[in-house]
């Protein structure tokens, strides 16, 4: 049988380019040569797309739609996990891995993703939205609000970001004003949360229309919450899978998990953040992640090698559900468009 064309797409224009380049080497490395032709494509910060493979150098990517059967996105951040690669594959006619144009949208819009979890009747912690122009123009009126409706500490957050970038956590006025700044500096819309005392949990999701949670794994930060730093270059973060938390806890969160990931328009793969709160044993919600890291200290290929599928199997199964996926849209398409096969 001839072998599966499958495009690496990596690099990226956002501020987590450098966690996706780990992230789509560590793809490319598992995927089987003797089942797969493996490209990678790099997108440059500069915006601009390379095309490459161990036998010739990258070189500039030709107009025409290129021979993939499928495309694995391992992009982070925006104008990669939010939606636009997305939008330009489908347009492509070429099937792709993880959630589509919306889920991928609403994934990366943390606010826009807790309003859905609201609505869906997932408990999360207490927010607010701001906006930048609303911050710049008055200031005074929205540090009031927020200490009204909120108390400290706090977390400040773009609402379209992710790995952490851009995240503060704030302890009293004087470092809110800051920290309001940092985050409009790389988004529009601002979130600020309620800071909990809580254990940070996670869970990984896969399928389609049917999906499967892995076991609960806990994240231990090295520094006072998760951030940039704890994630990818601070040795004192742990991670521990399975977590240990009650069995009954555990359960929870993966019913949960599979909630948000529906509630969230996603599919293929995610993963979903909780927080146990300590003070009341309370699970909360955080985020879902549509497309979360695959680097060494990556969660999610660690709870699922934890959950019996190993990193190899596991890249088996994503480009799986890309090609299931793909196949059920031109179901639908069928009567009123087309979705070219690749």
């Amino acid at each position: 049988m001839a072998k599966l064309r499958v495009g690496v797409l990596l690099g990226g224009q956002s501020g987590e380019h450098e966690v996706s380049l780990v992230s789509g080497r560590a793809v490319m490395a598992a995927l089987d040569r003797k089942k797969y032709q493996v490209t990678p494509i790099l997108i440059g910060r500069d915006g601009r797309w390379r095309i490459g493979n161990r036998e010739r150098a990258l070189e500039p990517m030709p107009a025409r739609r290129p021979p993939f059967d499928v495309i694995l996105p391992i992009l982070h951040g925006p104008f990669g996990e939010d939606g636009t690669i997305q939008g330009l594959l489908e347009l492509a006619g070429i099937p792709y891995a993880g959630a589509g144009v919306l889920g991928s949208a609403v994934a990366m819009d943390k606010d826009v993703m807790k309003r859905l979890f609201q609505q869906a009747g997932l408990p999360i912690v207490p927010y607010c939205r701001v906006g930048r122009a609303a911050w710049e123009r008055t200031p005074r009126r929205v540090v009031a609000e927020l200490e009204r409706r909120l108390r400290y500490p706090l977390f400040v957050k773009p609402a379209n970001l992710g790995s952490s970038v851009g995240i503060s956590k704030v302890h009293s006025r004087a470092e809110l004003g800051p920290a309001l700044t940092l985050a409009a500096r790389y988004d529009a819309k601002l979130v600020v949360e309620q800071g909990v005392e809580a254990r940070e949990l996670e869970c990984a999701v896969l399928g389609n229309a049917t999906p499967e949670a892995s076991v609960v794994g806990e994240v231990v930060a090295g520094r006072e919450f998760y951030d940039y730093q704890a994630k990818y270059t601070d040795a004192g973060s742990r991670t521990l899978v399975p977590a240990r938390i009650p069995a009954r806890v555990a359960r929870q969160a993966r019913q949960m998990a599979l909630a948000a990931f529906a509630a969230a328009e996603c599919e293929g793969l995610a993963r979903v953040d909780f927080f146990l709160e300590e003070s009341t044993g309370k699970l909360l919600v955080n985020e879902i992640n549509s497309m979360p890291g695959f680097t060494p200290i990556s969660m999610f290929p660690m709870l699922w090698a934890a959950s019996g599928l190993p990193f190899p199997a596991l890249v088996d199964r994503i480009v799986a559900l890309a090609l299931e996926r793909a196949q059920e849209r031109r179901r639908s398409r069928a009567c009123g468009g087309s979705l070219q096969a690749p």
